[in-house]
């Protein structure tokens, strides 16, 4: 057995001098163990993060469809994020007026937003094109567009300028043609009516000599009914029911030339979208593709019974407008559409984009869904 080594002795000294020379090498790994468990330790500190927003809406308070739209968006968000993210919803006028919402949530006053882009066109003409066209593009091709076809990057572009991020958040899919008092035969009977229409379709009025009102949804039904406008156009049977406009009007017509496939919007301030974790950027993002789908498939099923009940209880009058009619009215839609395309240029780039897309699903369609909707209806009316 060896004997241990004395203090003071030079094996003492040796070990004290090594342990000094590596002193600082250990207190620095220390130093970046320490760091490193922190930095690991950091997204789960983020994860456990809550987050509180409010979600202003152009609709009223829990409308079928389109406020409910709201309500869903909402409830998505909260149930992906596990609560970690909360969406209180207001109707307009409960925080800011239906006008309100762009600006509101532009400015921060609310970090979301639920509306239609056309509403905006003060904005910027460019606007319009992501929510309707007339005689543009229905529910599966805007959305096709949005998504596959450079639309979503345009919508992008233009919303960055007022720090906010868009999302398609909802359709209703072809709309009715409008609520009238009075039969609609020809082009000229527009001239002289008084009639609640927004965005390009709204212009388009105006070229055949109507006078146009933008009335939020929850003013239409006592302006129709006291005779403040002559006619009004809203959404489709399941929420044209929901607002009693066949108590006010009894001719009810189609098609919707105006909104062949209205997309509504989710808008999201862009500050508030960015102090968000990834996961919670990435969830709003999925919960507003899922929302938006949802509506299409509400508004799909529901308009059908809707329509039943406004004929066979309430004798609402359906009519058709003239092919003729329809002709008159898209070659001024036409013009009134590229004047708008024509005013700026990053209008002019929307535009080209826009109407390439819907040049190719013309010719696609004619052979697809239109061709099946006709044979369909060979044998099964």
């Amino acid at each position: 057995m060896s004997t241990p080594p004395k203090r003071g002795t030079s094996n003492d000294s040796s070990t004290r001098r090594s342990f000094l020379r590596q002193a600082p090498l250990l207190a620095t790994g220390a130093i970046a163990a320490c760091a490193q468990s922190e930095q690991q330790a950091a997204p789960a500190i983020q994860s456990q993060q809550h987050f509180k927003w409010k979600m202003v809406t152009t609709w009223p308070k829990n409308f079928p469809g389109l406020g409910i739209g709201a309500n869903t968006l909402a409830k998505y968000i909260e149930a992906m994020s596990g609560g970690r993210l909360q969406v209180k919803v207001y109707g307009a006028g409960e925080l800011v007026p239906a006008s309100g919402v762009f600006d509101a949530v532009s400015g921060g006053t609310a970090e979301m937003g639920h509306g239609v882009s056309y509403y905006w066109k003060g904005k910027h003409e460019a606007t319009q094109f992501f929510a309707a066209v007339p005689f543009g593009l229905n529910a599966n091709e805007i959305n096709g567009w949005l998504r596959y076809g450079g639309g979503q990057e345009l919508w992008d572009e233009l919303y960055a300028q007022f720090g906010l991020k868009a999302f398609p958040v909802g359709n209703t899919g072809v709309q009715m043609g409008g609520w009238f008092n009075k039969e609609i035969n020809e082009v000229g009977d527009f001239s002289g009516l008084v009639m609640r229409m927004p965005g390009l379709g709204g212009e388009v009025l105006r070229r055949l000599n109507a006078t146009v009102k933008s009335l939020p949804g929850g003013e239409i039904f006592q302006a129709l009914k006291t005779g403040a406008i002559d006619a009004t156009e809203w959404v489709g049977p399941y929420n044209d029911l929901a607002f009693g406009l066949h108590q006010a009007a009894k001719y009810y017509y189609w098609p919707g030339w105006h909104e062949p496939g209205t997309a509504l919007e989710g808008m999201v301030n862009a500050k508030a979208l960015a102090a968000l974790p990834s996961d919670l950027q990435a969830i709003v993002a999925y919960a507003c593709q899922a929302a938006n789908e949802d509506m299409l498939n509400e508004f799909t099923a529901r308009n059908n019974g809707a329509l039943q009940i406004l004929v066979k209880k309430h004798g609402v009058q359906l009519r058709r407008f003239s092919n003729e009619l329809l002709t008159e009215v898209g070659k001024t839609a036409a013009d009134v559409v590229a004047e708008v395309a024509g005013k700026d240029p990053f209008s002019n780039k929307v535009y080209t984009s826009f109407d390439a897309f819907r040049s190719a699903s013309v010719s696609y369609t004619r052979i697809s869904e239109e061709a099946y909707t006709q044979a369909r209806a060979l044998t099964f009316g």
